[in-house]
C-alpha cells in the first residue's frame, strides 16, 4: 500500500485521541474471503433461482424454509474465515483505550473473534440462532452441520437465525448504543461500506465532529462530507496506523 498524506494524517488522528467510534460493513470482511452482496462478483451478481433479497425476506423465511437454509448454509456461513489485519487493528485500538466502539452491519462475528469486546451488530449474527418455539440457542456450526432443516436440540422446533432479515427492523436497543457511541465520539472511521444500506447507513448522521474519515475502494454518496478520504484497502490502513 502507497503511504499518502491522508494516511499519514489518520494515524496522526489516531494517536492523538481516545474517542474514537469504527462503522464498518462488508468490505471489511471482504479481506478475509468472504464475498460482499453489491461488488461484481457479490451475492446480488450471482444467479439463483431467487434473488438473494428474496431469499434472504422474512416472507420467505415462513414461506419457503428449506431453500432458504440452503441458500443460508451455503452463501452465508463462512465458519472458516479468520479476521484481517482490519478486525486486528480495531481490536488492538480498543486494547489501547483509543476505540469505544465497532458498529458494524456484518453478521460474521469477526470483530469478537479478533479480540473486540464492544461490538453493536445492527443485523445480528450467524453465531446466534435460536429456537422460535422454546428460545434455546444453537451456535453457527450445529446450523451449518444440520441436514436440511436445523431442529432445536431441545424441543425440535424450528431454528432461525438471529440476523436482521429483509422486511424486519433493526433491534433498537443496538440501534440506541450505536447512536450513543456515534454522538460522543472525537473520530468517527467508516469504512468498507457503500453507505446505501438503510437505516443502517443514516446512523452517520449522527455524528457531529469534523473528523469524519471515509475509507473504502470505491466511491460513496458521502464522501464530499469527509475531512478525510482514503480510498485504499481497509487492512493495511488500519494496520498501518496501529504500527
Amino acid at each position: 500500500m502507497a503511504v499518502t498524506e491522508n494516511t499519514v494524517r489518520l494515524k496522526e488522528w489516531i494517536d492523538s485521541s481516545d474517542n474514537i467510534v469504527f462503522f464498518g460493513g462488508a468490505g471489511v470482511s471482504t479481506e478475509s474471503g468472504i464475498p460482499d452482496f453489491r461488488s461484481v462478483d457479490g451475492l446480488y451478481n450471482m444467479k439463483y433461482k431467487y434473488p438473494p433479497e428474496t431469499i434472504l425476506s422474512h416472507s420467505f423465511f415462513c414461506n419457503h424454509i428449506s431453500e432458504f437454509y440452503e441458500f443460508y448454509k451455503d452463501k452465508m456461513l463462512y465458519l472458516d474465515a479468520k479476521p484481517n489485519k482490519a478486525h486486528l487493528a480495531l481490536a488492538e485500538l480498543e486494547r489501547r483505550g483509543k476505540l469505544k466502539a465497532v458498529v458494524t452491519q456484518n453478521i460474521d462475528g469477526l470483530h469478537q473473534a479478533a479480540g473486540s469486546k464492544t461490538v453493536y451488530e445492527l443485523h445480528g449474527s450467524v453465531h446466534r440462532n435460536y429456537c422460535v418455539r422454546c428460545g434455546k440457542l444453537h451456535d453457527a456450526q450445529y446450523v451449518k452441520n444440520s441436514p436440511y432443516i436445523p431442529e432445536c436440540s431441545k424441543c425440535g422446533g424450528l431454528l432461525k437465525p438471529d440476523v436482521v432479515l429483509y422486511q424486519e427492523g433493526l433491534d433498537q436497543k443496538t440501534v440506541n448504543a450505536a447512536i450513543e457511541a456515534i454522538e460522543n465520539c472525537d473520530i468517527l472511521i467508516i469504512g468498507g461500506t457503500s453507505l446505501s444500506v438503510y437505516p443502517a447507513s443514516g446512523l452517520i448522521e449522527y455524528y457531529h465532529g469534523n473528523k469524519l474519515v471515509l475509507i473504502n475502494k470505491s466511491a460513496t454518496q458521502y464522501d464530499d462530507r469527509a475531512d478525510l478520504l482514503i480510498p485504499e484497502s481497509i487492512g493495511e490502513t488500519l494496520d498501518y496506523c496501529v504500527n
